[in-house]
């Protein structure tokens, strides 16, 4: 496999936890500038009710961390970084990732 493979196959299982993510959170009531929004985040019981209701849930968590396009802000609530904001903008469009 070579390195350009191998960041395809990245990027596209990047993706995929997004969109998992990004319905995941719909489902759960939740909107995208949840995790889109820098100052807003997921706390951990948010975290924990993801996992109950979807069992891939943490592993896309941890997808997303490692990949960096996920992180925890200052309040120690999950976020999307600046990679992470900008895959969700281009998977979704206009407005999907907008700071509120």
């Amino acid at each position: 496999m070579t390195p350009s493979t191998t960041g395809s196959i990245a990027q596209r299982s990047l993706r995929q936890c997004l969109c998992n993510m990004a319905a995941l959170l719909y489902r759960e009531g939740h909107v995208l500038e949840s995790v889109s929004s820098p100052h807003r985040g997921l706390d951990r019981q948010a975290l924990r009710r993801l996992a109950e209701a979807d069992h891939e849930w943490p592993s896309h968590q941890r997808t997303l961390e490692r990949s960096e396009a996920a992180t925890y802000n200052i309040q120690k609530r999950f976020v999307l970084t600046d990679l992470g904001r900008e895959l969700l903008f281009e998977m979704f469009g206009e407005g999907a990732a907008d700071i509120a």
